[in-house]
């Protein structure tokens, strides 16, 4: 397995959240905020947590938050701005809305590097999860070179990489589920 000490964690903060009408990252759910489930299923994995916000309100966290290279160019920026300021080889990237989210689903994605693969992502449910995946720092110059040309699309952008799958089983596919709307935070809380 590798080392925690070449892998950070990437955070994506970032969206406008037009379904919630909130910051998801700062919703509530059982007494945290959905950013701290993210930072904690890392915390035992990564070396270092990078925030990609341009709210300062995810300073309260104490880690360091980096802003868009590209503003409003969607989840393929913020991507991009974390592996920009990655140190290291490996980055474990994660949306802030998983609360469900946990380290040991994120384990799989690092017994599954190998050399070959740019890009190890999640499969839950039949879908393929681009924001919960272990990416290489190089994908950085492949994202930019296709933010440059206008291009945001995240899974075209990741098909430009060599992908890996790990399909999760049918009893943790809820560790994966993103909460979007008002309507799935109250399944959840439920």
């Amino acid at each position: 397995m590798i080392d925690k000490k070449d892998i950070t964690g990437i955070i994506l903060s970032g969206g406008k959240s037009k379904r919630m009408g909130t910051d998801k990252g700062f919703l509530l759910y059982g007494g945290k905020y959905f950013i701290q489930y993210s930072i904690e299923a890392l915390k035992p994995l990564v070396n270092e947590t990078i925030i990609v916000s341009n709210h300062i309100d995810y300073d309260v966290f104490g880690l360091n938050r980096v802003e868009d290279t590209f503003e409003n160019y969607g989840p393929l920026a913020g991507l991009y701005s974390g592996l920009q300021h990655s140190k290291t080889k490996y980055n474990l990237v994660l949306s802030c809305d998983i609360p469900l989210i946990k380290t040991n689903i994120l384990k799989k994605l690092i017994k599954a590097a190998d050399n070959d693969s740019d890009i190890i992502q999640i499969e839950s449910d039949g879908k393929t999860m681009p924001l919960i995946a272990l990416y290489k720092k190089e994908c950085a110059a492949i994202f930019l070179k296709l933010l440059n040309h206008n291009e945001r699309r995240l899974q075209y952008a990741v098909n430009q990489c060599k992908v890996k799958t790990v399909v999760l089983d049918d009893a943790e596919e809820l560790f994966t589920r993103n909460i979007n709307t008002p309507e799935e935070l109250n399944e959840i809380t439920i």
